[in-house]
């Protein structure tokens, strides 16, 4: 595919993206509430598209198929590991939306210190959530930067793709806030889910039909098609990558904070049944792409090129690959501007909130805004690390989310859990893993999420058990949520 193509697709995606952008502008987003949570009107259609493109970013069809290529049929479990893990927004997603709609919360962390009547709380949880997601943010960045690196056989470098990717975030989160973000994540995840399945059926085709296509794997990759294959998928290996992905919708605050946007709770369910359904068929194609690059470029040196290969291959028609690499950056564009507005409103809501404790509504947007370009920086700067396997690092992102979800699950169910335990079990586990990452240490064999979740499960129960519970206000919201699930008949 020629550069000048390349850049001519590009063109017409931000200036198509841009005018959607600005359509989706409906009054002033004077307040956090509006600009952060689109005034919790967004319908079931829009929603279930903004959070499969926020949800399956550079992950899938640079990171999937990158994980695929280089451990083969394992990668394909560890997705559905995540599938598995979606059944607990059903369960949670109401709780959320019902207690988010009685009082007012614009982020999850607030929710927690709302719920453990401790505003150091929320702060002590939007610190670590941003600890976190700036790495995962900096992966959707590289995403680009490898895509284009990839596309253009280097005539893109990857350091011009990642700065694309970050100034597109930017403006897009500025336009309209998450009415814009959700407007263009709608054209994006219709892109990404049309023209990648149209890919995938070409290459199966080029490579002489399914039949032959897995006969090609089984003579020339035959250990991709078993588990643990090459050796890559251990077990360990495989249990480190998936206990984060399974409380990903719980764990990652730019995915739970969507639950507070729907219209209703029937736009909920749409939501909810929408991503399914995109996710399934997305993770096919992700994992076929990653085969189909094992069987045509058996010796790539960095996986995560498995796609810009494929893309850049005889098989694919240059237009339409063309439209596919826009897909794929538009997906990864999207996760960024979704994390920068959850980031920027954690910051804003939680942290200067609690600094600050007399700030206005008004005050707290404009911190908001303020600190957006800031964390997209930081993205940038560590983005710039290039670091190879963007799927491992996206899990080792959301392993350091994972402290955070026993107090998430003790906020439903537990009435007894206390703003100590919160406070203890995440800054004690949360700077574990920070530690097990930095140093590469695996203790008995285990990854960092796995320690981290333990720990802070551990942490949670034994001091909010010597510690003294705010009993009136858990009280307050659990009987709420009782007596409205009752009535919904919800589970």
């Amino acid at each position: 595919m020629g550069t000048h193509m390349v850049w001519w697709t590009i063109a017409i995606y931000i200036i198509i993206s841009l005018f959607i952008a600005f359509l989706s502008r409906s009054g002033k987003q004077t307040n956090m509430v509006s600009y952060f949570l689109g005034d919790r009107k967004l319908g079931g259609f829009v929603s279930a598209l903004s959070y499969s493109a926020t949800t399956y970013s550079a992950f899938m069809l640079v990171g999937l198929a990158g994980l695929t290529y280089k451990g083969g049929v394992g990668a394909f479990g560890f997705e559905i590991i995540y599938f598995m893990g979606v059944s607990l927004v059903a369960f949670f997603g109401p709780r959320f939306w019902l207690v988010g709609k009685k009082y007012g919360y614009v982020t999850p962390s607030e929710m927690l210190g709302d719920r453990y009547n401790n505003k150091k709380v929320a702060m002590v949880v939007s610190i670590f959530s941003c600890l976190f997601l700036i790495p995962y943010s900096a992966v959707q960045l590289a995403g680009v930067g490898y895509l284009l690196q990839g596309m253009t056989n280097n005539a893109i470098p990857f350091t011009t793709g990642v700065v694309i990717a970050t100034v597109l975030a930017i403006v897009f989160s500025y336009i309209a806030g998450i009415r814009s973000v959700a407007w263009t994540d709608s054209l994006q995840a219709l892109f990404m889910i049309i023209s990648s399945t149209i890919v995938v059926i070409l290459i199966i085709n080029g490579l002489g039909g399914v039949g032959s296509f897995f006969e090609t794997l089984e003579t020339n990759q035959p250990q991709s098609l078993t588990v643990p294959g090459n050796g890559f998928f251990s077990f360990f290996t495989f249990l480190g990558l998936t206990i984060p992905w399974f409380f990903f919708s719980l764990s990652n605050p730019q995915v739970s904070q969507r639950l507070f946007m729907p219209a209703s709770m029937k736009s909920l369910r749409t939501m909810l049944m929408g991503f399914l359904i995109f996710g399934f068929v997305y993770t096919l194609v992700s994992v076929i792409w990653g085969f189909s690059a094992a069987a045509m470029f058996p010796d790539l040196a960095n996986p995560d090129l498995a796609t810009p290969k494929i893309l850049s291959s005889d098989l694919v028609p240059p237009i339409l690959a063309a439209i596919v690499m826009v897909g794929i950056m538009a997906a990864a564009i999207s996760t960024i501007d979704s994390i920068l507005l959850t980031l920027s409103s954690l910051f804003a809501r939680d942290v200067y909130g609690y600094m600050k404790k007399n700030s206005s509504d008004k005050d707290q947007l404009l911190v908001g805004k303020i600190v957006m370009p800031i964390i997209a920086i930081l993205a940038y700067l560590f983005a710039q690390m290039n670091v190879n396997l963007i799927a491992v690092l996206s899990v080792a992102s959301s392993a350091g989310l994972l402290v955070t979800v026993p107090a998430i699950i003790g906020a439903f169910f537990w009435k007894r859990g206390t703003a100590a335990g919160v406070i203890t079990s995440v800054i004690v586990s949360g700077v574990m893993v920070i530690i097990l990452e930095f140093a590469k240490l695996k203790p008995l064999g285990l990854a960092s999420g796995i320690w981290g979740i333990v720990i802070s499960a551990i942490l949670y129960i034994a001091v909010s058990l010597i510690t003294k519970t705010p009993e009136k206000k858990a009280d307050e919201f659990l009987s709420y949520l009782k007596s409205e699930l009752k009535r919904s008949k919800i589970v």
